[in-house]
């Protein structure tokens, strides 16, 4: 990917340079994690993010709160996994910059032997990774850089077999990163050879945009995003239950995310976020 850095798209500080990138940033080009922590109101992202970030809400006005609706439903998902599954593993892919409530902190604040790999294909994720991520002492974090559509080099990864014990159960979060991978590139057969890997009593979490309940907002938010130059695939409710196929649905099976396991008061409108969530077992 070629080097593009103007003065104005700088970094926040890492190792105390205001002004580093890592050499490989393309910041002409949006990706998805930085568009992801635009829409988040985060700041390490460039203007050709913003851009899109902003032409996703233009066409769909709820984005930024469905990026946080995400962000909650990883946390409930991971105090589940924690408390009711009696998970100590977890395989993150598509983790994105870090920001409050992580795959790890969320975890390992219940359960500080948690042991986490996270897996993302953008270079300044895995810079941010290692100056902010850290873990309990008595548990572990790990950084994989790779791409969901390379199942192989992400299983074969030395930091995960350093950190994960394939033995035991692992619980694979997929938060709102199956709609980049087109129907063309086997979505469910990614899914599926990364959950053959992992043992009986493993999980599957993931979250999924959808046309189902605005169909206009949904094919704008598509439009900006390929325009954008990143493909964006929502799918419906009988696609996302696809992507469990041999597994143990988590009541209540495949929902609107704002209506999986809500703490405190129940939403008014569960579909105000266009996005389904679950979570399965692997028997």
């Amino acid at each position: 990917m070629p080097t593009n850095g103007s003065p104005d798209e700088t970094m926040p500080a890492v190792a105390g340079d205001p002004d580093w990138l890592p050499p490989e940033i393309n910041v002409t080009v949006a990706h998805p994690a930085r568009v992801y922590d635009y829409l988040l109101g985060g700041k390490d992202n460039f203007s050709a993010d913003r851009a899109l970030g902003d032409a996703v809400a233009k066409a769909m006005p709820s984005a930024r709160d469905m990026v946080r609706a995400n962000r909650a439903f990883l946390g409930r998902a991971v105090r589940y996994l924690v408390t009711e599954a009696g998970v100590r593993q977890f395989l993150d892919v598509g983790t994105g910059i870090p920001t409050a409530g992580n795959t790890h902190e969320v975890a390992q604040a219940l359960a500080p032997e948690s042991r986490i790999v996270y897996v993302d294909n953008d270079p300044i994720v895995l810079t941010h990774a290692r100056a902010l991520i850290t873990s309990d002492p008595v548990g572990a974090t790990a950084f994989i850089r790779a791409d969901l559509r390379d199942p192989d080099t992400i299983l074969d990864a030395p930091a995960l077999r350093r950190t994960l014990d394939l033995g035991e159960p692992v619980a694979l979060m997929l938060i709102a990163i199956l709609m980049y991978i087109r129907d063309e590139e086997d979505p469910r057969g990614l899914v599926s050879a990364l959950m053959d890997a992992l043992p009986s009593g493993s999980y599957l979490a993931l979250t999924h945009p959808t046309a189902d309940f605005s169909p206009d907002e949904a094919a704008g938010a598509v439009a900006a995003t390929e325009k954008g130059g990143i493909s964006f695939t929502p799918r419906s409710q009988a696609e996302v239950a696809a992507f469990f196929d041999g597994l143990e649905l988590v009541d209540p099976g495949v929902v609107p995310i704002l209506a999986w396991h809500p703490e405190g008061i129940p939403p008014g409108d569960p579909r105000a976020a266009y996005y389904y969530g679950a979570m399965g077992r692997k028997p």
